[in-house]
Order: C-alpha cells, then structure tokens, then sequence
C-alpha cells in the first residue's frame, strides 16, 4: 500500500472478497541526502495506515531501502552515467515490488501480492496466466509490468483493473477511506515527487560539452552534461531557434567528443524516427517467441500500440522493424510487446 488511492481501494475490495490480508507499505527511501523536491514517505505512511484502520486490517511497514537503492537507485545512475535513459518504474515493479518484498510475502506465509496497478491478470485454459491492460485505457499500467516473469505474475494480483478511474474514487469516498481524494503521485517509483535531474544532480558529476548541430556539425552552445537529456526532448535543451515555428530536438548523443546532437523537431532530423531498433534483455511472461511474426509494440508509456515485426536473433535480442516511424526510441528505454490487449512480455533499447 503507497498511501494513495489505487492500492487503499485494492485492499478494499479483497476485504470485500473476504481474503485475509495485510496491508504492508514498502519503505525505500526517506531522502536522506536532502535531495530538492517533496519526498512525502511519512505522510504516505500515515494515509496507508489510516486506511487500514478503516478496513479493520493489520498494517506493517517493510523497510526494503538498502535493497532499493541496489537493485534501482543503481541501476537508474548506472544507466545515465553510460547515456542512456533507463525506467526506474519498470525496474522497481520487476525488482523489488514482484521481487524482494513479493520474496518477503513468500518468506512470511502470504500466497500473494496485490498491488493498485491498473492492470488484468487473466487465468488461460492451458495453465498459468496472461497479463492484460487495464479497462481504462487512459489509466491502464500494463506497461510498467512488462518486464515481469510468469512466476512473478502466478503470485500477482491487481484487483481495481476491471475499474475506471472515477468509479474507483467514488467506492472509495463510500467506504470513507482517507485518500478518497489525494491527488496521484507524479515521481519517481516511491522516491516521491523529485525532478529527475535534481536527483541526478546529486548523485552524477555534470560533465559539460557542446551543444552542436546534427545537420551541419555547427556549435550551438554548451550542456552541463549528457545525462540530463534524453533523445527526443524538445524543453530546457538551453539554445534558442533562429526559425520562426521550429524548435530544436535531441536527435543523439556523440561519446567520442561529449557531445549532444540536436536538429530542428521534424521528420527528416537526423537520428530522431527509426524504423527499425534492437532490443535486448528480452523478458517474457508466456511462453517466449522463437520465431518472426507480427505482433504490436507500446514504444513507451501512454503511446498507442503500433504494429510492428518481431524478428528473433537468439539468446534475449531481438530485432524488431515497426511498420511506421518510431519518434525519439532512447537507449536503455523499455519496450512492451503485446497481442492485443494482452502484454506478452518487453525488452530494452539498444
């Protein structure tokens, strides 16, 4: 339980269904470094525990903190420090929600963890399960589950994914829980609400380099640091346009001279729309997929489906060629393969 509003009316419902259950807030970071942003751990646990009180269950606070910041605070700066552009979310779900504290559930004598993801778990005739969007579209999570395994998924279970959003506050407000109403969070994966690059800014040296033209190699000014920019980003790249109704993109980044690449944001900009990308790190949640076919692919969080060919090149890579143009697909990034509404499992930029 975060605190908010989807996990306090997951925990409702199972109460509904007469589960017995726990209620249990992960604590993974208390901001010790004084960080610049709002890192609201103790009032989260406040509101978890308040809801607890309400539904008349037990409530535990687990502290997985050491073991945060080495399966993702490591990976998040490992990941920026070598250029790319990792998803702390996708790893937080995969390494410690599904990972360590679903280890946790296990070691304590629970049978599952259920969290607030707006997402399905459906059972298949021929044994095990699928993961399947959510029913609301514009709040459905499935993403962010893309990197789980089939053992993870048999022990998951995501209660308000049959729900609409303003339908969920509404059973919420009637059963009088506190966060009938708290607004959702917008930060990093139970760091709270902290600008990536603040956090950035305190854990990676700034390493500046120019700023220069991917079409003409001309310098268009200096950057504090590769780190603070992803491909396809259009604000704070810091150099004016001289052209009325064009702004400048990232389109890559140059490791030979520290140099970040940009070009005026339209389809001939060098670098920024591929066709075809590698991913690596292939992990699936049903049986893998051994051979080429067409399947749909979400290149990243609240975009649509697109189709694309999957094309198997052994061992966890695969290549993979999209039937149209791909804007801005960031290296170390995640890409979440689907059929249909189902999410069949994802992998990671090249």
């Amino acid at each position: 339980m975060s605190g908010g509003v989807d996990s306090s009316v997951a925990a409702l419902l199972l109460k509904q269904q007469s589960h017995d259950l726990v209620g249990a807030y992960m604590k993974n970071w208390i901001n010790e470094d004084n960080i610049i942003g709002h890192c609201p751990w103790q009032q989260d646990i406040e509101d978890a525990r308040a809801v607890c009180d309400r539904l008349g269950i037990e409530f535990r606070v687990v502290n997985l903190m050491q073991e945060y910041r080495e399966r993702v605070v490591a990976y998040l700066l490992d990941g920026y420090r070598r250029g790319l552009t990792p998803n702390p979310d996708i790893m937080c779900n995969r390494e410690i929600k599904f990972g360590v504290f679903r280890a946790w559930a296990k070691d304590h004598g629970f049978a599952a963890v259920a969290t607030g993801h707006y997402a399905r778990r459906e059972a298949l005739a021929s044994g095990g399960f699928s993961l399947v969007e959510g029913a609301d579209k514009n709040k459905d999570q499935s993403y962010f589950l893309a990197l789980l395994s089939q053992e993870q998924l048999a022990d998951a279970r995501f209660p308000i994914g049959h729900l609409p959003k303003p339908e969920l506050r509404r059973l919420a407000a009637e059963a009088g829980l506190a966060t009938a109403q708290k607004k959702d969070s917008q930060g990093i994966c139970f760091i709270g609400e902290v600008k990536m690059q603040d956090f950035l800014h305190q854990y990676v040296p700034d390493q500046p380099g120019p700023i220069v033209r991917a079409t003409d190699g001309r310098e268009l000014g200096r950057h504090r640091g590769l780190h603070y920019y992803t491909l396809g980003q259009r604000k704070g790249i810091g150099v004016p346009s001289n052209t009325d109704n064009l702004a400048y993109v990232v389109t890559g980044k140059r490791a030979e001279d520290n140099a970040l690449l940009v070009a005026f944001d339209r389809a001939d900009a060098p670098g920024l729309f591929q066709t075809e990308v590698r991913v690596h790190s292939l992990q699936w949640n049903t049986a893998p997929v051994t051979t080429a076919q067409k399947l749909e692919g979400r290149v990243r969080y609240r975009d649509p489906r697109v189709p694309l060919e999957f094309i198997p090149e052994g061992g966890d890579t695969a290549l993979i060629r999209f039937a149209q143009p791909q804007r801005g697909l960031a290296a170390g990034q995640i890409l979440a393969l689907h059929d249909g509404e189902r999410l069949l499992g994802g992998g990671v930029y090249v």
